[in-house]
């Protein structure tokens, strides 16, 4: 096998035939909090009323305590220090808790409905100021429990820190096993985003590259060489359908979704020189956005649809670049500080950018304000790559070096929360942060 590498992006010359669709028995992944903020919020978290004589189904406490600590912009009170138990605003004894500093509580309450659901009733509630800052009566299934306390979770540390939470997302990611004879077994891979509920959505002996989320959150476009040659595919999550949506000569690569999930902007070499092209998805027709004899690849939209940041070599090394939708017009350079930046992706507001920075063999994660053009470094291993931002902007997750090879870390944007994200077993590759999940 023939391997290339320019920018984070890999290019495979020769591969076996083979892919399996699988369902189940994927890792869940173990998340680690190595660096938190100064003074973090404090918040108590009280378990839930369970309206039944029986165990409840899920501890929404313990969920919602567990998302807030990996934040690491809160500090959830253990609970067994826990002055007292209340379920409902009108049992809180408002002294007790100042007496331990507390500033915000939780309480809520677990009811099964006749008709066999469950209503998740919440409040947090300002200690000092003895007043409810929200309250939410929300509607779930058995099934959708641990979904709605991320839900709780993330209306908190929107209420809290000015910012939606993006608990109640999901991440994309690929796995790599060594099976005992050597050959490598390759897994697109979904999981809630704090690890829980892992989905194997595709299994290759061939290498599965790329993955990109829909807006909407429903379909994933991604790389894989189950043939001759990579190809770039569309896949529904919830019924495992896919699409080959660009099997062109040569490479085909680097998928992006528009903002409006119309379109996907690829990396083709069908016309003999690597660029970026557009195809509208329902036509499959393709437009082409550079013409240059350099390499440009790793296309990523803004969030308005109108312009297109990428890699490209056309100044001598790696360099990000910026380019009109419409219009075309001279791609404008956008890194200057280094001999190499790659990978781009825009924040949801427009106002930064994460990138991949490189200089003598170490490769980290970096964040450019696009205002003024200066840039920072947030991780400080030796080979850092493939950051996409959280929905929300806040934490960007990437790849990093483990003791078992790559594996997953998280970084805040201002770089003050550092987390590792390991699985039991195998290598993890190029995560992808999903969309905010509609709001019920």
């Amino acid at each position: 096998m023939n391997i290339r590498k320019f920018g984070s992006i890999v290019f495979f010359t020769h591969i076996l035939l083979g892919t399996l669709l699988v369902l189940n028995n994927a890792l869940a992944l173990d998340i680690t909090i190595e660096q938190g903020v100064e003074n973090p919020i404090p918040v108590a978290i009280v378990p839930f009323g369970w309206s039944q004589t029986s165990l409840a189904p899920i501890d929404l406490s313990e969920i919602v305590a567990g998302d807030l600590e990996r934040s690491a912009r809160f500090e959830a009170m253990d609970f067994k220090d826990l002055p007292q138990r209340p379920a409902e605003y009108k049992d809180v004894n408002f002294r007790d808790w100042r007496l331990l500093g507390m500033e915000n509580l939780v309480i809520g309450q677990l009811v099964l409905t006749e008709a066999g659901e469950y209503e998740v009733e919440f409040r947090l509630i300002d200690v000092y100021k003895e007043k409810q800052i929200a309250g939410f009566r929300l509607p779930s299934t058995k099934a959708q429990l641990r979904t709605t306390a991320h839900e709780i979770s993330d209306i908190i540390y929107e209420k809290l820190i000015g910012v939606r939470g993006a608990f109640a997302t999901r991440i994309a990611y690929i796995t790599v096993n060594q099976k005992r004879d050597g050959s490598k077994i390759f897994s697109l891979q979904i999981a809630d985003a704090d690890g829980h509920n892992p989905q194997i959505l595709l299994e290759s002996p061939e290498p599965l590259m790329s993955p990109s989320w829909s807006p909407d959150g429903k379909r994933l476009a991604y790389v894989s060489f189950e043939g001759k040659n990579s190809n770039i595919f569309v896949q529904d999550i919830k019924t495992g359908k896919r699409d080959n949506v660009a099997a062109n000569k040569g490479i085909n690569s680097a998928p992006a979704w528009s903002p409006d999930g119309s379109s996907l902007a690829m990396t083709l070499s069908k016309d003999g020189n690597t660029e970026i092209y557009i195809m509208h998805l329902e036509s499959r027709t393709l437009r082409r956005i550079t013409n240059n004899q350099a390499i440009d690849t790793e296309p990523n939209w803004s969030k308005d649809g109108k312009k297109l940041a990428f890699t490209s070599d056309r100044g001598g090394s790696p360099q990000i670049y910026e380019v009109a939708v419409r219009g075309g017009g001279k791609p404008k350079r956008l890194t200057f500080n280094g001999p190499y930046h790659a990978r781009p992706r825009y924040s949801s507001d427009g106002n930064s950018m994460i990138m991949v920075t490189g200089q003598g063999g170490i490769y980290r994660i970096a964040i450019l304000d696009l205002r003024n053009g200066f840039s920072d470094i947030l991780t400080k291993a030796r080979l850092d790559e493939s950051p996409s931002f959280a929905p929300n902007d806040h934490m960007i997750i990437y790849t990093t070096t483990g003791a078992r090879g790559t594996t997953l870390a998280a970084v805040s944007a201002d770089g003050q929360v550092h987390q590792r994200l390991a699985l039991q077993d195998g290598e993890v590759r190029e995560p992808a942060w999903g969309p905010f999940l509609p709001r019920r």
